[in-house]
Formats: structure tokens, C-alpha cells, sequence
């Protein structure tokens, strides 16, 4: 083979080569950022993060409801959809479970059910839904306007993923947010979080102030 030719093989197999890590380090960055969407939040300084913003939305009870609610008030916030098959359900159970084993404690702490799936989420569906779990667990919902601010403010991921026969699931994050009574984030429940370090958390947020 001639000399021209072998170094035309080798450009070639180094142009391969370095195409072939370039889509590496896509797919890898790619796989990055879809998880870091869904995994709990994690900063530095957590008292620093500015995490929140204000609201218009309506309670499971049909009453109007802003962030004017969460002010002064330790609160525990949860974001999912009643059509939600297992994540939703599940950590709704776990915080039911929660509050029953913080006792008279737990009326120091507020808990939150913001829907991401306003389209089919009315008062009336998320009031049979949280009322099924815990009567003490505050469903929330809102027009889809809204509801895409407050994602946002909070920093919540949720998608809609269209299905089969006109049919949709919605992904989002999975973690229950905790507030200080003075509006300032404390931190995350993971969804799979074992129930005794959950429970050392809310205690923490008791303890705070």
C-alpha cells in the first residue's frame, strides 16, 4: 500500500474514532441531564437557594389558596397527577404513614399535593384522591398557566408523554420538597427513602422553626 493511501486509512479510522467518543460523551451527557431532572434536589448551601414563587392557584376544597398559605408554616410539598400509576400513590401512602407516626407533631407541619396534570385534575378529582390517603394532606390545582409558573418557580420537572388512543402520562420529579415556617428550603424526601430517615427529616424541620 502506498504511503498516501496508508495515511488516508488512518485519517479515516482516527475520524471514527473521535466521532464515536463525541456521541459517547453526548449519550452520556444526555443520560445525565434526564436524571438530574428526576433526583432530588442538591445544593451547596441549601438555606441559600432561592426556591418558591408566588401563586394563584385553588385547593381541593374549591377555595382559592397563594403562597400566602405557606407563610409562617412549615410545609412539606409533593408535585404528581391522580392518573399517576405508582410514584404518586405510593409517596401519598408514605406520607400518610408519616403523619400518623409524628403523632401531634405532624400538626406542625403542612402537607402539600400540587398536581402537574391540570387538564384532568379538578377540585372535585383531587379532593377524592387526597381525602383517600390523609383528610390533612392539601391537594392543590389550578389553571394550566399557573401550574406551569409555579414548576418553574419551585424548579419541579414535569412533562406530558403522549400514549396510544389519545392517552397521556405525565413525567415529573419525584422527591417531597421541605420548607422552613420562614419560606426557606430545607431539603428533600427521596421517593426511595426508607421511612426512619424520612421521619429524621420531618423531625429536623420540627426542630427548625
Amino acid at each position: 500500500m502506498a504511503v498516501k493511501e496508508q495515511q488516508k486509512v488512518l485519517n479515516m479510522k482516527s475520524l471514527r474514532i473521535i466521532l464515536w467518543c463525541a456521541v459517547a460523551i453526548m449519550a452520556g451527557l444526555s443520560g445525565y441531564l434526564w436524571l438530574s431532572q428526576k433526583q432530588p434536589l442538591q445544593v451547596a448551601n441549601q438555606s441559600a437557594v432561592k426556591i418558591g414563587s408566588p401563586f394563584n392557584l385553588v385547593s381541593h376544597t374549591g377555595a382559592p389558596i397563594t403562597e400566602a398559605a405557606l407563610q409562617g408554616r412549615r410545609h412539606a410539598m409533593f408535585f404528581g397527577f391522580t392518573h399517576c400509576p405508582d410514584i404518586c400513590p405510593t409517596t401519598l401512602l408514605q406520607t400518610a404513614g408519616w403523619m400518623k407516626k409524628l403523632g401531634t407533631d405532624s400538626e406542625k407541619i403542612d402537607f402539600y399535593f400540587f398536581t402537574v396534570d391540570p387538564e384532568r385534575d379538578t377540585p372535585e378529582i383531587m379532593s377524592d384522591y387526597v381525602n383517600a390517603f390523609d383528610p390533612r394532606i392539601t391537594g392543590v390545582t389550578g389553571s394550566s398557566e399557573e401550574i406551569t409558573k409555579m414548576l418553574k418557580g419551585y424548579k419541579v420537572y414535569a412533562k406530558r408523554v403522549d400514549l396510544e388512543d389519545d392517552d397521556y402520562t405525565m413525567d415529573h420529579s419525584a422527591f417531597v420538597m421541605l420548607f422552613r415556617s420562614d419560606g426557606s428550603f430545607q431539603g428533600t424526601i427521596s421517593f426511595d427513602e426508607n421511612e426512619e430517615a424520612a421521619l429524621a427529616k420531618l423531625q429536623r424541620l420540627i426542630k427548625s422553626g
